[in-house]
This record gives structure tokens, sequence and C-alpha cells, in this order.
């Protein structure tokens, strides 16, 4: 693997690395490529429900957020998609008009909705980060594998193969993961019923944060300009969304922390990635 791939992989509380085998050892750059290759506009799709908390989770939001600054600071027009129980946690931080609640409806609606923001936004690429993915059964299950279909969006409807994307996730059971749906049940720690939603190109990361901050780090590579942003500004970020009702996804309480890390914990991961862009200049 590349430095990148190395720091978003580290301390891997899941198992998720076990699958970094089937993927190649640049995939962040690789998706960084996809992205750059396809200039224009861009959706981000994130925010993951806690159901026993009935609040969305800390880790998604600001990976989705400082995505969409990166992407913008490159000239895309960025709209965050999320639906209503997960948008708290982007509000404040996104201008209202960049973000569109996708409805919690049927299939059949669903489809429709996304085939009209589809055609109302004309995206040249999509982008999830900690997204839940519909198993092959219709369903979202969390890591436990309770049902929290209810309460989630289907934005997989989004990614109906004619539009380039890349997804990111640390479970198994988001959006993207449906490229290595085959290989996830095999890892007794992942998911047995896995979701099936495919991406163009897949990162995987102990955090999905992580792997947000690892596809910044790797378009900063190519375009030689460093876009992460510094690890205050993710404090910062969890704080103002932890303060918005956003929850520790482990623990399903409302606390500065992201997957059970600590905010000091935490911003080890981006400051390595920091130090990676240092050795190249940036």
């Amino acid at each position: 693997m590349s430095a990148i791939e190395e720091v978003i992989l580290r301390n891997d509380r899941r198992g998720i690395s076990a699958l970094k085998r089937y993927l190649p050892d640049d995939f962040c750059t690789q998706a960084a490529k996809h992205l750059l290759d396809n200039p224009g506009v861009a959706i981000v799709c994130t925010g993951f429900y806690i159901r026993a908390a009935g609040a969305p989770e800390t880790d998604g939001p600001p990976g989705a957020v400082f995505i969409g600054r990166a992407l913008e600071s490159l000239g895309y027009a960025v709209t965050q998609v999320t639906d209503e129980l997960s948008s708290p946690a982007l509000k404040g931080a996104v201008p209202a008009d960049r973000i569109v609640e996708f409805p919690i409806a049927d299939d059949a609606s669903s489809r429709h909705h996304a085939s009209e923001l589809l055609a109302r936004l004309k995206p040249s690429v999509l982008v999830s980060t900690e997204r839940g993915g519909m198993t092959r059964d219709g369903q979202y299950l969390n890591m436990r594998g309770i049902d929290y279909s209810p309460y989630n969006a289907k934005l997989d409807y989004l990614f109906n193969g004619q539009t380039p994307s890349v997804g990111i996730g640390d479970g198994g059971n988001e959006i993207g993961m449906g490229n290595l749906a085959t290989e996830i049940p095999q890892f007794d720690t992942l998911p047995d019923n896995p979701a099936v939603t495919r991406v163009d190109k897949l990162i995987i990361a102990s955090v999905s944060n992580w792997g947000a901050y690892g596809l910044i780090a790797a378009l900063s590579l190519l375009v030689g300009k460093n876009l992460l942003p510094s690890g205050q500004e993710e404090e910062d970020m969890i704080r103002k969304m932890v303060d918005a009702g956003a929850v520790d996804g482990v623990s399903g309480n409302n606390i500065y922390a992201v997957d059970a890390w600590s905010l000091s914990e935490n911003r080890q991961a981006l400051e390595a990635l920091h130090a990676v862009l240092a050795t190249h200049g940036l």
C-alpha cells in the first residue's frame, strides 16, 4: 500500500483492512484520479442514523463536508445529499441551499426522486462516505445486524452506474461495499449480509472520516496543493455536529468522539496525512 492507505487503515478495530487484498494498493489515488477525470458537478452523500440514539453519527458528515470543500476549491459545484433524520449534522456546516434532504420513501418513490435529482443537478460525479447501503433483500442493517430501514432514505438509487462514482466505508454495510459483497462475508468481524450497491472506485478505512481525508490527501498530491483541513478545523467541525445532536456511532452517546475515538486520538490520522503531504513539499 502507499503511505496514504497505510494511514487510513491503522488502528483497525473492525477488521476492514482484511479487504485491502482485493483492492489496488493505491485505491485512494485511483479514486482521486476518477474525480479529477470528471470535473463539474459533484453530489456528496452521507449520514448514518443511529436508531437506538435517535440521531445521526459523527462519522461521515465531517468527511463529507471537507470533501465538498476540497472539490469546491478545485472548481466543482457541490451538493450534499442526505435525509431529514441525518441532515442536522450538516446544517450549520454547509449552506442550506447546498443540502438536499432526500425523502425517506418506498422503492418506487425513491427511484423517482433519484431520477429527478440526477436530471436536475446533472452531476459529473457521485461520492458517498459512510452512507448505509442496501442489502440483497432491500434492507439497511447496522454493524449489529439491526434493521434501520424505516429511518434511512434510499440514496442507493442515485448510484445507478451511469454517473462516475466513489464510495467510502469502514464496515461493509455502506454504499460502495457492493464491490466486495462476495468477499465481505468471508470474514467473521464483517457483515454476513453486506451492502450490495456498487461504485466505480472504493475506499476502505478504519473510520470513514479517515477514508475521506485519504481521498483529499490523494487529491492534494495530484493537484500539488494541500487541500486537507487542519486538525483544529476537524475538531471544531465534530464539536459543532455533536452540539447539533450527532452522536458517537459506537456508544450512541452525544459526546465529542467518532467511532469511540476521542478528538485527540481521532485527529492523529489527519495529522499523519499532513505528514505524508509534507514529504512531498505540500
